[in-house]
């Protein structure tokens, strides 16, 4: 029996499918929670919040056994980062093209949610870059790290699928931002002036500081596990298959 991961245009292709359906249930569930619930912003939060939930479990599932499913940059990036410790994890081609993958795929996401609603296409002009936000930014994404690498630094990556979903789901409650933490994510929310949208002017601000948060996941992550951070660059669920020799 030998192991080895599939090839990188199946991993990008995963990552840009499974990227894609995530930003198209954020927005799709968004422009939904809009008409149904037109005058309760509480309400569009919480069916927002529990289609993405749901969703993203659904995705990681579907789609961790071929690329990780990362669907993030900053997941990638420390993917990238902690495999230099050991040889391992994605190499700069490999993540080039996961983040490209993930950027293409979120910014098709919101095309596919708004025809699907038939919304039209547009520019959002919801600015969302106050300091709060930022900051919440630093904290949803340094904790979304810190969550899935634990996971694979303990040999725990089988529960990634709903851990993952329910901090997200947590996230878009206790922070004032509703928990982006996701650079690809955020780029493609540009294209969808709807409930989940948020406006270019916001998106340099929004990107920083989920890189900041990506760097204290990871600097958590090595303070609170300093022997077993080396091997969890196999994240979100290890992206390998199984082939009989």
């Amino acid at each position: 029996m030998t192991t080895h991961p599939p090839a990188l245009w199946r991993r990008a292709l995963a990552e840009a499918l499974g990227t894609c359906l995530l930003v198209a249930i954020v927005v799709g569930s968004g422009i939904a929670a809009q008409q149904l619930s037109p005058d309760d912003v509480g309400l569009q939060l919480l069916q927002n919040s529990t289609a993405t939930v749901l969703g993203l479990t659904v995705l990681i599932l579907i789609y961790g056994p071929i690329s990780g499913a990362h669907f993030n940059p900053a997941v990638s990036l420390v993917d990238w980062i902690l495999g230099r410790r050991t040889g391992s994890g994605l190499s700069v081609k490999e993540l080039c093209t996961y983040i490209a993958s993930q950027t293409v795929g979120a910014i098709g996401g919101s095309v596919l949610a708004n025809t699907m609603f038939e919304v039209g296409t547009a520019i959002s002009g919801k600015e969302r870059a106050t300091p709060g936000h930022l900051l919440a930014e630093v904290v949803a994404t340094s904790g979304l790290v810190l969550l899935i690498f634990s996971l694979a630094a303990t040999k725990r990556s089988s529960l990634a699928a709903p851990a993952v979903g329910a901090y997200i789901g947590a996230a878009y409650w206790f922070t004032s931002s509703t928990s982006f933490a996701n650079p690809a994510v955020t780029v493609g929310r540009i294209f969808s002036d709807t409930f989940a949208g948020i406006a270019p002017v916001s998106v340099p601000g929004f990107v920083l500081a989920q890189l900041i948060g990506a760097a204290v996941g990871l600097g958590l992550l090595v303070a609170l596990f300093p022997r077993d951070a080396r091997t969890a660059d196999d994240v979100v669920v290890p992206h390998t298959v199984n082939t009989r020799a």
